[in-house]
């Protein structure tokens, strides 16, 4: 009778850990997609395997989605290790991979440096205007921007600023203009010409006509934005706005025609229509639009910024390639992994937006 109450008793242990472990492994599931999304796909195997899950399966899924990636993360670092020195330039030695990282250490060092002499310039004149103040001398008061260079990190800014301004510009333009192709076949017709001739068109041959255009219109510039930095920004516009336009008008155009006939016999208003059926089911599109767009930016951006001499990641390069010391080309690859780094990050952060604001990408 003992054998069979421990029995019992042990069977129900059995099943409380396997409902313990099943609900582990659902929660597991549900967050693994929004892991995917920010590239940390790999933490679910071995949440999985924490849990209980067999070892041999999720061992699989990491050896796919983490060490694999780690093997050709490590296989190109002893690449560039090994055949890096072997290529002379005129600057010296192709700079390997503790090079590089030697130089981004500066590069963060310099920007600390440079901001200590901003809080040093900040204090001072405080410390002046406090005396002035205490002294009855009001009139003589005067605050005055810190005029240092800017640093590494604040050009990484400025490029993000640029890009994200060019971006936002291309979106209010090719978003309407992709749903009026897509719902008029008049209208299509009459844009896919310009579309086919323009979209190809490199931002070296658009900067020049910018330039003039923006010195000609935009006669006030500000601080906050400068005419260098407006040349950039629609120069990205308007090399990154067609993959939205055509990816936008291609959603539109491809709604089922049963829910547009629903729409009718619902007699709902264009505005409702729009917001309720068009746009809902083109999202998907729309958005894959626009992380291409923002790819596109990203990328014109650093010719943009070469020749329009605004400061960001594009004139730090060419500023180091035309200083040509010895540090020179490490501090350019620096910026070149930079801008890949940036760049993937952009990717993920639209692919974040996509995933929430459509069912598609959460399926």
């Amino acid at each position: 009778m003992t054998t069979t109450f421990d029995d019992a008793a042990d069977d129900v242990l059995a099943v409380r850990k396997r409902i313990r472990r099943e609900r582990w492994l659902s929660r597991i599931n549900r967050v693994s997609g929004t892991l995917d999304v920010f590239g940390l796909g790999w933490l679910a195997p071995l949440a999985k395997m924490a849990a209980g899950d067999s070892p041999k399966a999720q061992g699989r899924a990491l050896w796919q989605q983490l060490v694999m990636p780690l093997i050709g993360i490590l296989a190109f670092l002893a690449l560039w290790a090994t055949f890096a020195p072997m290529v002379q330039t005129s600057l010296g030695a192709i700079p390997g991979p503790v090079a590089v990282w030697g130089q981004a250490v500066n590069l963060y060092e310099d920007h600390l440096a440079e901001r200590e002499k901003a809080d040093a310039f900040h204090e001072r004149q405080k410390v002046r205007n406090d005396k002035l103040a205490a002294a009855g001398k009001t009139d003589r008061i005067k605050w005055r921007d810190y005029t240092g260079k800017p640093t590494y990190l604040d050009q990484i800014l400025t490029s993000l600023k640029t890009v994200l301004l060019g971006f936002v510009i291309a979106t209010v333009i090719a978003v309407p203009l992709g749903v009026l192709s897509g719902l008029s076949k008049g209208f299509a017709g009459a844009v896919n010409p310009l579309i086919q001739i323009f979209k190809p068109v490199s931002p070296l041959a658009w900067l020049p006509i910018v330039t003039m255009v923006v010195s000609a219109v935009y006669l006030d510039p500000t601080d906050t934005l400068p005419k260098s930095l407006i040349v950039s920004a629609v120069t990205v516009t308007l090399c990154s706005l067609w993959p939205t336009l055509i990816n936008t008008a291609l959603g539109v155009a491809s709604i089922d025609k049963d829910l547009m006939n629903v729409g009718r016999v619902l007699q709902l208003p264009t505005t409702r229509t729009l917001t309720k059926l068009i746009l809902p089911s083109a999202l998907p599109l729309i958005f894959t639009g626009l992380r291409l767009s923002l790819g596109v930016g990203w990328m014109v951006l650093i010719a943009a910024e070469m020749l329009a001499q605004n400061p960001g990641l594009g004139k730090f390069v060419w500023d180091e390639f035309q200083n040509g010391s010895s540090d020179s080309l490490a501090r350019i690859i620096v910026a070149v992994l930079t801008i890949g780094i940036i760049g993937f990050l952009l990717d993920r952060l639209m692919y974040a937006l996509q995933a929430a604001f459509t069912y598609q990408a959460n399926r």
